[in-house]
């Protein structure tokens, strides 16, 4: 957290959705006598009869407004229409017609926070960025480098959807919110007066509506995820029929419409031949995986295997894993035991003890 006085006084675009959070951020920014600037990127995306809180709709917009007015600071809203649907709508849409479970709000953060609306402030005359997220950035002495790190709350902790982070813009970046829990966030914004302090938490992916995302994919592709196909077991032998690639991630169980006397999972999904593979439990279970997007966003790129902390989805323990660099962004890993689910387009991200080493994108598993 930047310390303040009156002749470090910064110039400090604070990234406000219309939630809780980015507007404590602003806020506290503000009273430790910054010169505070509010923006809003605008994606043009309206579900009017969404009942989830969304940070990119125009009640969001409206919010983040209000939550400036209070604040009495500038607030701007800067059209990011264009750069959703480029960064992360088609590849959302892609990664699915590919049979890959993508996960847009790393994208978003890598693409447009801490991408095209780092470079917009920053050529405003911006010295910080900061943003509502629920991470850390310190300096660390010994290595002469800026570190992204876990916040102090574990229950709210951020950093694996900030594995994304150019290590460039680090030293720009504040998080005001990483040493704090969510209820002293709210207290904080009882403090301020803030109209969004009950405001419930954004949930899903801003840009699907109620109705979810195959729909939303329905939409936008038309039927090609939505073509049936087999079910085929472990000795290729076709069991059922699915209603397409779509309704199905790794690891699922339930709704396969498949009796075979045995529990039996989705183990593989196969977009080219539009079949999806079943089977037991043991079939979910990979040595390791090779991924792609590989971002060294707190360290140097290893030239040798390297031990680490590594987390394959959001909601997954972290698990023991060597590291092996093959190329400019590729790298493989291997777990220290066996773990289940592994799947393409999910963020790998790799920590050691609360630092933030890297990134990057499932392609497959080593089964």
């Amino acid at each position: 957290m930047l310390v303040q006085n009156k002749t470090m006084r910064k110039k400090i675009f604070v990234a406000m959705s219309g939630g809780v959070d980015s507007s404590v951020a602003a806020g506290m920014m503000k009273e430790a006598g910054h010169e505070v600037v509010g923006v809003t990127m605008c994606f043009s995306i309206n579900h009017p009869d969404s009942k989830k809180p969304s940070c990119c709709g125009v009640a969001g917009i409206q919010d983040a407004q209000r939550a400036a007015q209070i604040l009495n600071i500038p607030h701007y809203v800067l059209d990011f229409a264009k750069d959703i649907d480029q960064h992360i709508i088609e590849d959302f849409t892609n990664e699915y017609l590919s049979g890959r479970t993508p996960n847009p709000c790393v994208r978003c953060n890598q693409h447009l926070k801490f991408g095209t609306l780092y470079a917009k402030v920053k050529g405003l005359g911006a010295d910080y960025l900061a943003t509502g997220h629920y991470g850390r950035i310190d300096f660390n002495a010994t290595t002469g480098r800026h570190e992204l790190k876990k916040a102090k709350d574990p229950k709210k902790d951020q950093s694996y959807f900030l594995c994304s982070m150019r290590k460039e813009t680090l030293p720009s970046v504040l998080f005001p919110l990483g040493d704090m829990t969510k209820d002293q966030a709210r207290s904080l914004a009882r403090k301020y007066k803030l109209n969004t302090a009950e405001k419930p938490e954004s949930q899903d992916i801003c840009f699907v509506p109620d109705a979810g995302y195959k729909k939303f994919l329905q939409d936008r592709v038309g039927s090609r995820l939505f073509q049936p196909g087999p079910f085929i077991d472990e000795d290729g032998k076709v069991v059922g029929w699915h209603k397409g690639i779509a309704h199905y991630t790794i690891g699922q169980r339930d709704k396969l419409g498949i009796a075979l006397g045995h529990p039996v999972y989705v183990c593989k999904i196969d977009q080219e031949t539009n079949t999806v593979h079943v089977g037991p439990e043991s079939s979910l279970y990979a040595t390791g995986f090779y991924a792609r997007q590989f971002n060294p966003v707190s360290m140097e790129i290893p030239t040798e295997v390297m031990e680490v902390q590594v987390r394959i989805r959001y909601n997954a323990p972290e698990t023991k894993a060597w590291l092996t660099v093959l190329g400019p962004d590729r790298v493989r890993v291997e777990f220290a035991t066996p773990q289940k689910s592994v799947t393409p387009g999910q963020s790998a991200v790799f920590y050691r003890d609360d630092v933030v080493l890297a990134g990057a994108i499932i392609d497959w598993s080593i089964k």
